[in-house]
């Protein structure tokens, strides 16, 4: 008979830690449609209480608790905050996207700052008091020959002023009215070299109006994981004319004001050292590090970190040993950073608020942004509802740690009980039997326990009086509704919901559900209240809102596990419990 009393215990435990009841999945379900989140803020005079103002003249709207206006104070309305955002290591480094494009094409139309040059051709019409005409390339002088005028320097000009260049020159020989129209016909082609560390090196056509860039991307880019980034050689000649940091491109926008040349070669150094950021950063790359060191100044610049980051974790290697330092972000503009440094920004500074939901029968605000070490009664005074239609004694938290705690013991008793059935031995064939038909029945219950998943529901109020349990970030608040039944469910033989009526007891509500099944026990019941308090003595009055729950009585052929097996069940299903009240 004990074992049997222990394994009943076990299951109403189990009611107890899973809950799920079908008036809990009728309020929630009903608070899936309701309008969006709003942001609980403070009013005009600062305090938390005038942001859920009740209507003057109002009598149908209260607040549930019962706070002190000095107490108000605890009740903190701040912005919530920004989402944390995912850490990851970062791979890619800084500038690798200026090439996933592919190579670009040469257009014949050069824009108009486009500065003219020897071999570029360009067309000009004069007529008027002067009639001329002439379509030819400009010499290596950086001169066009335009018959009955002469040469005309337009190397170095803009494409954009050619127009005016050409009028001006006509017009200091010629007074009388002449019009001119000229325009730049093409730009001179050239062919570039391209080696180094590219992904294809070789010799490429564009246009002399075509950038550096250009002709990097018809080579494939940078090679990434070799290339420098900001050390890029322009060689005429054998010298080099210039060097381009593409860094200043990417940060700035600037490349240096060089035009490539008919035979020029750019070479693309070998990749300097590697200095990454990740976290709480708005760039999570490998940035390269012009010589061997880099600054912490620097890797701010780079990185921009959120203003949320206030330390960052240092971690690379030193002199062959693995190095790790935390500082702050004050502290990192002097720390000096070396090759394959990662520099991780992150946010280690406590919340000062919590973000609570509430839910259930309310008319104020959905969430509530919170001192972090607000309790509940507290912020019960600054939710609105309609006494007439919210239970406010049967208040009640879910919380996610709970359900986490509640999750563990569950499965964690699972494992013991199933190792104790499957490893227990037989002293004859007929108690192996026994056991083979009690591990069939516990099997089918255990893989029933591991799908469920439990809810963290906390019990806050006791006696209609509400626990001082400090909030934590995530808590939902749930307010029931006002019910005027009780569900009935379990081993009878209806399961309904029946309207509660003074004097009510727990017979007659058995009774009106079809009476008990062939396995149910009027010593088997279980009373749930709304706040997920629970009654075990079937003598207590039902009260509006309960769910009676008649537990299954088992087969005494069945409960020849060990005492201490179900003992094991049971203190690991009452520790369940225990997390919510």
């Amino acid at each position: 008979m004990r074992a049997e009393r222990l394994l009943q215990a076990v299951i109403a435990a189990f009611f107890l830690t899973v809950g799920g009841t079908q008036a809990q999945a009728q309020s929630r379900s009903m608070l899936t449609g309701s309008t969006p989140p709003t942001v609980f803020s403070p009013g005009a005079a600062g305090s938390p209480a005038s942001s859920v103002p009740s209507a003057p003249g109002d009598p149908g709207t209260n607040r549930v608790g019962s706070t002190t206006e000095a107490e108000a104070g605890a009740v903190a309305a701040t912005p919530l905050g920004e989402a944390a955002r995912p850490l990851g290591r970062p791979t890619a480094v800084f500038g690798a996207g200026l090439f996933t494009g592919g190579a670009t094409t040469t257009s014949d139309a050069p824009n108009p700052n486009y500065i003219i040059a020897p071999g570029d051709r360009v067309s000009v019409r004069v007529w008027g008091a002067l009639e001329s005409e002439a379509n030819s390339a400009i010499d290596p002088s950086g001169n066009f020959f335009l018959p009955n005028i002469g040469p005309i320097m337009l190397a170095g000009t803009r494409s954009g002023d050619l127009q005016g260049k050409v009028q001006t020159e006509v017009s200091r020989i010629y007074n009388q009215q002449v019009q001119v129209y000229a325009v730049l016909l093409s730009t001179q082609r050239i062919g570039v070299f391209v080696t180094g560390f590219v992904r294809t090196p070789g010799r490429f056509g564009g246009s002399a109006a075509d950038s550096v860039i250009d002709f990097l991307s018809r080579a494939g880019g940078v090679d990434a994981s070799r290339g420098s980034y900001r050390e890029i050689s322009i060689l005429r000649g054998g010298r080099a004319v210039a060097n381009i940091d593409l860094y200043l491109f990417l940060l700035d926008g600037r490349l240096p004001g060089v035009r490539l040349q008919e035979g020029d070669t750019l070479v693309v150094g070998r990749q300097h050292a590697l200095v990454g950021s990740d976290g709480a950063v708005r760039n999570n790359f490998l940035f390269e590090v012009p010589g061997r060191t880099m600054t912490g100044r620097e890797i701010i610049d780079y990185a921009r970190p959120l203003p949320s980051a206030t330390n960052a974790i240092i971690q690379g290697s030193r002199s062959g040993r693995p190095f790790s330092r935390y500082v702050t972000l004050s502290e990192l503009p002097a720390v000096t950073l070396l090759d394959q440094d990662i520099v991780t920004f992150i946010t280690d500074r406590p919340a000062q608020t919590v973000r609570v939901m509430v839910e259930g029968s309310r008319i104020g605000p959905s969430v509530l942004v919170v001192d972090r070490d607000t309790q509940l009664c507290q912020v019960l005074d600054y939710i609105e509802v309609d006494p007439v239609l919210a239970n406010t004694r049967a208040i009640y938290l879910l919380r996610q740690s709970v359900a986490a705690q509640q999750t563990r013991v569950l499965n964690e008793a699972a494992d013991r009980l199933e190792r104790a059935l499957f490893l227990t031995t037989s002293p004859t064939q007929g108690v192996a039997n026994i056991r083979t038909a009690e591990a069939s029945m516990v099997s089918t219950y255990l893989q029933r326990a591991r799908r469920t998943q439990p809810e963290g529901r906390v019990v806050v109020f006791s006696n209609g009086r509400c626990s001082g349990v400090r909030l934590e970030d995530g808590d939902i608040v749930v307010i029931p509704a006002r019910s005027e039944l009780v569900m009935v469910s379990g081993e009878v033989g209806v399961p309904r919901a029946i309207v509660w009526t003074p004097g009510l007891t727990v017979e007659e509500l058995i009774r009106q559900a079809g009476g008990l099944s062939e396995r149910g026990n009027m010593r088997n019941l279980m009373i749930r209240r709304a706040s997920g308090e629970v009654a075990l003595d079937p003598r207590e009055p039902p009260q509006p809102g309960d769910e009676v729950i008649a537990l299954p009585r088992l087969d005494g052929r069945y409960l020849q596990v060990a005492t201490d097996v179900m003992q094991i069940m049971f203190q690991a299903a009452l520790a369940a419990r225990v997390f919510t009240n």
